[in-house]
């Protein structure tokens, strides 16, 4: 059985291919896209390989504007173990869509527009997810440990664990 680093490694090779062929089409003009800043950020390989796997590159290449609360490599590697290899099976793409949508949320949502607040907002994937600003910011479990990387389409906000709709 492959490791998760060789599943990790293969998805990340088989998505920087398709990343390269859509931006050399596109031109790659100004701030880069949400897909492409993770990409070029270690700490999200196993996030891009999920994008990968899960069929949504094209998707997060989108115009936008997106919300994205990105899991690092740690923050998957808190799963029980097995979980993230389960997932990116083939025949498990519907469920990493789940997983990996109730990380997104439609519009660009800046740290400052939340600041002190409690609330709870509709997830791309339909579910809600809660987001707590009022100590540091919390999104449903996970805590963010950085804010506000704004890309061309949106933003992404870096959590420490993997968020799980109910």
């Amino acid at each position: 059985m492959p490791s998760i680093k060789k599943l990790a490694s293969a998805l990340l090779v088989a998505g920087a291919l398709v990343l390269s062929s859509t931006a050399a089409i596109a031109g790659g003009h100004g701030k880069k896209d949400i897909v492409d800043t993770a990409v070029s950020k270690e700490q999200f390989s196993t996030l891009v390989a999920a994008v990968t796997a899960a069929g949504l590159v094209e998707t997060l290449k989108g115009d936008g504007p997106f919300t994205v609360f990105a899991p690092t490599n740690e923050a998957f590697a808190k799963l029980p173990a097995g979980t993230v290899e389960n997932l990116l099976k083939p025949e498990n793409k519907d469920q990493l869509v789940v997983v990996l949508t109730y990380h997104v949320v439609p519009g660009k949502v800046m740290s400052s527009d939340i600041v002190g607040k409690q609330l709870s907002t509709k997830t791309v994937q339909g579910s809600m997810v809660d987001i707590d600003a009022t100590k540091g910011v919390m999104v449903d479990s996970a805590m963010v440990t950085a804010a506000d990387i704004e890309t061309s389409n949106g933003v992404i906000h870096v959590i420490d664990s993997v968020i799980l709709p109910n």
